[in-house]
Formats: C-alpha cells, sequence, structure tokens
C-alpha cells in the first residue's frame, strides 16, 4: 500500500506493517477508493444542503433502513441532472466513492462522488406516461379543446392553482405587466398530492360552470414528474377535454410535460406565458396606441374644423364682395359716362361758331314766328266764328231795344212794343203785332 519511512524508522507494532506516514497512507487510500467501480445506489436524501460560491455544489446522505452514505455532487452535473431535490426524496444516484485525505488543518472526509441523479421510479412513472398519452391520442381527447374558440381579450380568467403558490404570483405579475383589467375567479386548489387531481377536476367544472368566464389557466411551478404526476390524471385529463371552455395549462417549466399540456387548449411554458396567452393584446400598448390615435384625431379634426369654417366664412364673403365689385364698376362707368358727357358737349359748343350760332337763332325765331303765327290765325279764327255778323250773314237777325240791347224774349218784345231788327246790312225799325201764337 505504501512504502515505509526513510530515515528514522520507529518501531511498530507486532503482528501489522509499518508505521506509515499518515498522508502518504490517506493518498494511497484516496487512490484505492477511487478505483472502485462506479455503482447505483438508491436511497433516501436527508440533510440536502448546497455549499460553494454559487451554492451549486450539492451535498446530503443518502439513507435507508440499514445504512447512510454521505454524498457529493458537483453543480455541472447537479444542473444537468435538472432535479429539484429536497430531504425526503427517494433517488437513484450513480457514481463512486471518493475520498479527501485532508491535511495539518484540514479534516478528511469521505464521500459518494454522484454523477447522475434522477427521483426514484421516474422511469416507471414515465412510462405510465406515455402509455396513457397514447391512449388519450387514440381516443382523440387531444383535440376538443383545441377547437374551441378564445377570445383576444377576456373579461373574466378563471384560475385554478395553489392558493399561496409562486405560480399565482407570477400569472398575475404577467397579467399586470399585460395592462389587462379584467376580473379573476379564483379556483384553489392542491397540486401535488393524491387529493390534488380530483380536486382541480371540480375546480375546473365549476369555473366552466360559470357563463362569465372566458378562459380558464391551470397553473403551478416546476418540479419531478412524481411532484406534477397530479396533472397526468386521466380522469382530469378527460375533464379537461370535455370542458366547454378553453383550458390553458402552464404546468412545471419549459422542460416539463404533463399530460394536461396535451389536452389543453394551449401549453405554455411559465405562468408568464400563460398571462400573455389568455391576454391576446397587449392592454397597455393598445391602450397608448389608442391616445396617440385619439389625439392625433383630434388634432386633425380641430384642423379640419378650422380649415372649413375658413372656407365657409369665404364663401359668405364672396356675394358682398361680388357686389362690392360691381359696385365700384359701376361707379367707375358712370364717372367716365358724365365725363364723356362733359367732354361732347364741350366739343360741340367748340365747334358752334358765332355764324353758326346767328344762323340757328335765326331758325329758331323763324320757327317760333311762324308757331305764333298760326295760333294767332287760329285763334282770329276762333273769334271770327265767335263774331255776331257773321251769323246774320248766314240769315239771322238781332232784335234791339231802344237802348240798343238785345231783345232775346217774346216777352220783352212784347214789352218794347217797337223795336229795331237788325240784319246784314243794317237795321229795321219792327213792331209785334200779334204775340199769341
Amino acid at each position: 500500500m505504501t512504502e515505509p519511512l526513510p530515515g528514522f524508522q520507529p518501531a511498530g507494532i507486532e503482528g501489522y506493517p509499518g508505521p506509515f506516514a499518515v498522508g502518504r497512507y490517506a493518498r494511497d487510500l484516496q487512490v484505492k477508493l477511487r478505483t472502485f467501480t462506479d455503482v447505483c445506489l438508491i436511497g433516501e436524501a436527508v440533510n440536502v444542503r448546497a455549499t460553494g460560491a454559487r451554492r451549486t455544489n450539492v451535498y446530503f446522505e443518502l439513507r435507508d433502513g440499514d445504512g447512510a452514505v454521505p454524498c457529493a455532487m458537483w453543480s455541472n452535473e447537479f444542473e444537468r441532472a435538472g432535479v429539484e431535490l429536497r430531504d425526503g426524496m427517494q433517488v437513484v444516484v450513480a457514481g463512486g466513492c471518493d475520498y479527501y485525505p485532508g491535511g495539518a488543518k484540514a479534516s478528511p472526509s469521505f464521500a459518494f462522488r454522484v454523477k447522475e441523479l434522477r427521483p426514484a421510479g421516474e422511469g416507471d412513472l414515465l412510462a405510465r406516461l406515455e402509455r396513457l398519452r397514447r391512449k388519450l391520442s387514440e381516443e382523440g381527447l387531444f383535440e376538443p379543446q383545441k377547437r374551441l374558440a378564445r377570445t383576444v381579450l377576456p373579461r373574466r380568467i378563471g384560475v385554478v392553482t395553489a392558493e399561496g403558490g409562486a405560480a399565482k404570483r407570477d400569472l398575475l405579475a404577467g397579467l399586470h405587466r399585460r395592462g389587462w383589467e379584467g376580473t379573476i375567479i379564483w379556483g384553489h386548489a392542491p397540486v401535488q398530492d393524491r387529493r390534488a387531481a380530483p380536486a382541480i377536476g371540480t375546480a375546473l367544472r365549476d369555473l366552466a360552470a360559470l357563463a362569465a368566464v372566458d378562459v380558464i389557466v391551470v397553473t403551478r411551478g416546476g418540479g419531478s414528474i412524481a411532484d406534477l404526476w397530479a396533472f397526468c390524471d386521466e380522469t382530469l385529463c378527460r375533464t379537461v377535454a370535455m370542458l366547454p371552455v378553453p383550458v390553458i395549462a402552464a404546468v412545471g417549466h419549459e422542460v416539463d410535460r404533463t399530460l394536461i399540456d396535451d389536452v389543453a387548449a394551449v401549453s405554455c411554458s411559465t405562468p408568464t406565458h400563460a398571462a400573455e396567452e389568455a391576454v391576446g393584446v397587449d392592454c397597455a400598448a393598445a391602450r397608448a396606441t389608442l391616445r396617440r390615435d385619439a389625439a392625433r384625431l383630434d388634432r386633425c379634426g380641430r384642423v379640419a374644423v378650422v380649415g372649413g369654417a375658413r372656407r365657409l366664412q369665404g364663401f359668405t364673403r364672396a356675394p358682398r364682395h361680388q357686389l362690392e365689385r360691381h359696385r365700384r364698376h359701376l361707379h367707375q362707368k358712370a364717372r367716365e359716362l358724365r365725363a364723356a358727357g362733359r367732354r361732347g358737349v364741350a366739343d360741340r359748343a367748340e365747334r358752334l361758331a358765332p355764324a353758326s350760332r346767328a344762323a340757328a337763332l335765326e331758325r329758331l325765331g323763324r320757327s317760333l314766328a311762324d308757331r305764333r303765327a298760326e295760333a294767332l290765325a287760329s285763334h282770329a279764327a276762333r273769334l271770327s266764328a265767335l263774331d255776331p255778323e257773321r251769323t246774320l250773314e248766314r240769315g239771322y237777325a238781332l232784335a234791339l231795344g231802344a237802348d240798343g240791347e238785345p231783345l232775346t224774349t217774346v216777352d220783352a218784345l212784347r214789352g218794347a212794343g217797337r223795336f229795331d231788327l237788325r240784319v246784314s246790312d243794317g237795321e229795321a225799325p219792327a213792331r209785334l203785332e200779334d204775340s199769341s201764337p
């Protein structure tokens, strides 16, 4: 195993080789232990703890009823395993023995170096899961939910999850970031034990019975397939497939795939993703866009109204403007006519010479004299027609009294006794002999 100490060689113990230096013995022991064949162990993980700067090197004990082995798993290998290890979890580990020899100030330690890890019984669960998946698929239960119409902007969302789970907080945060302001109807139910699947099914049926619920989200955090097994329950999957309301499944992380993910209308990797699927519109962005569009529409409307008002005002001014324009035009024409008249009179006056004016006055005088002569002749003819002498010439006689006044009645003749008759060529004495008829 090792070589004796050089130089001073103290006496050993009879029946045992040595004495040997402990460091050399420890190193030889480390080499020897590491030569053991790698094996798989199964047991219960206890005292699970993480150390290191990033606290990702994991240490735990693997126990069963007959013994225990300290185990250590480096961070990269633990991350690759993707298992959420916790106390009391039955796990299968693969690896081999390792020994740290320690030193003057460090204690030695022994551990089973774990290179791979998975939950115990996972292989059986996965096999059962695949058989059930094929069965439900052959029955066509993966299609009904996917044929349901989903509302882009639901007013009410039903949520089935654990009351105090992180998935609930993540979903609420996602809906808040989406700017959604609808109503959530909670269907709290256990999500990881033998009571979980029936409780989840009951919550789903209750929410689907509410006519106001537009979509239902089923969500929980990640875990092993054993932790998520409630969401692989056959009865629960059949219940989801027959629901008339779309169901969005957000169970586990992105790598996890349960049967409810296959049956549901939509399968999401996280609760945040489920919030985005449930509310198909980024309400906050949509509101901002609407506000911008409304402001732009308001500005455009104001500009259009002001422009229309100005055009109308221009139209109303047009008749008055036309009248004013025509009035100015008429005034101008009137001034031009007056000016033209004055110029014409001046021209005629200028063209009329004195001789011409004398001739014109003579013609005017003759014309006036002729008109006066004609009028005088007319008056003379009228006077001549009224002359009594002209009447006597036509055979009439005029009886004149002693005073020379005309006697115009028989009584006047009888009273006068004697009177003179005046005819056209003179007068003759006359007497009325008998005045009786």
